[in-house]
């Protein structure tokens, strides 16, 4: 038997903390949502292995996303529901020791998970999205060796990172290079989605580009921006001090509060700043790209600032509704990022997993894990991870050997 935080079907829960996200702003709705989403703690029996190309792993430190934040407050869509599986222990950002040999890989060896439970995962035929190597489009995600879960956090089988084991296929496993912290390698899974972000906008070299949000999302996305592209003017929009210090330290042109993005965007770039009778001002002229790394209000931000023809990516998952006019009216182009892939069948390059593994090794990422909890204080984790920035951290996470 494991212990282990899970997430269970509850309407009562769910629509307590979706009406305390709304209804109560700030931290004490954070709060208040986060106590009332519908998680337990459990002992549970150990997850099966499905098949002998699979290996049990003991997660060593386990993070909080920000998409497990968006389930536990009811703002997740529920566009997704069907590729769940309740329930389901959370947790996808993993470094574990590993409980068995497998393909190359040793009993006792520190592994990272990527979390994508794809085709060859499931050992079914591969759909049109993994035999071109973008295992993070997989159609198959319902089907399979184990149940329906888009991801190792989010499927019924495998468990997650928030317990005390998980069960991975051989190809979602990777070695930690001696030397890397753990608390470095439990970054690597949101740096590999960053490289991936990276990678789906396509930066034009000498392009200005914006980063709307300055979280963990954020602060990876620009540290993979400046190893992945050759951007020209890079800005940061950053809510908290400790936030605008980090994206300055990893190459940020300019950081800039929220509140006054558009018109030093407009200054820099040499549009023109608009108003309208509501809604909030936009600029005739802006940046080339925009990657939005909030997940919520900042997709209007990033339409907002973006020159006419610009593109704006997605890279956090979009979790509040947003005016499209400026879509239509500036012919922009909307990109969404998701996980992350093994190369696209982009020539010779290697997967976002692996380019991830070579960047956190070096990467100044000191001090990003600055919070750990046992399981046993799953209310104060998700609690600190949903006041994060303005607690002044980046990256909460749980350690399930702990208490």
């Amino acid at each position: 038997m494991i212990t282990a935080v899970e997430y269970h079907r509850s309407p009562m829960r769910y629509l307590a903390a979706r009406g305390a996200s709304a209804r109560v702003s700030g931290a004490i709705g954070n709060s208040m949502s986060g106590s009332l989403a519908p998680l337990r703690l459990v002992n549970r029996a150990d997850p099966r292995r499905p098949g002998p190309q699979w290996a049990r792993v003991r997660p060593l430190l386990s993070g909080i996303c920000g998409s497990d934040l968006a389930l536990l407050t009811g703002r997740s869509s529920p566009y997704l529901s069907p590729v769940v599986s309740m329930p389901f222990v959370p947790g996808h950002e993993i470094v574990g020791r590993l409980l068995d040999d497998v393909d190359g890989l040793s009993s006792g060896q520190r592994v990272v998970l990527d979390p994508v439970l794809s085709c060859a995962t499931r050992d079914v035929d591969m759909c049109a999205g993994c035999a071109a190597a973008h295992e993070d489009r997989c159609d198959h995600v319902t089907g399979g060796v184990v149940s329906a879960g888009l991801q190792t956090g989010f499927c019924g089988d495998t468990g997650g990172g928030w317990g005390g084991m998980v069960v991975a296929h051989t190809r979602q496993l990777h070695g930690v290079p001696e030397g890397v912290t753990n608390e470095r390698a439990v970054l690597v899974e949101p740096l590999a989605c960053a490289v991936h972000t990276v990678r789906r906008a396509a930066v034009p070299d000498g392009a200005s580009v914006v980063i709307v949000g300055a979280g963990t999302v954020g602060l990876l996305t620009l540290l993979a921006l400046r190893e992945f592209a050759s951007p020209g003017q890079v800005y940061v929009i950053a809510k908290h001090r400790h936030q605008a210090e980090r994206a300055r330290k990893l190459g940020a042109t300019d950081v800039i509060e929220p509140r006054k993005a558009a018109r030093v965007l407009r200054r820099a770039t040499g549009g023109s700043l608009q108003t309208p009778e509501r809604g909030a001002e936009f600029l005739l002229g802006g940046v080339d790209v925009a990657m939005e790394c909030t997940g919520g209000s900042g997709l209007d931000s990033a339409l907002r600032l973006v020159r006419a023809g610009g593109t704006v990516v997605l890279s956090g998952m979009p979790s509040s509704s947003v005016d499209l006019t400026p879509v239509w009216y500036r012919e922009l182009s909307v990109i969404g990022s998701y996980a992350s892939d093994s190369g696209g069948g982009a020539g010779d390059r290697q997967g976002d997993f692996a380019d991830a593994l070579d960047l956190i090794a070096h990467a100044p990422l000191d001090g990003y894990v600055d919070a750990v909890y046992p399981l046993s204080q799953w209310r104060e984790a998700v609690g600190h991870a949903l006041a994060a920035g303005r607690l002044g951290s980046v990256k909460v996470a749980f350690d399930p050997a702990r208490d």
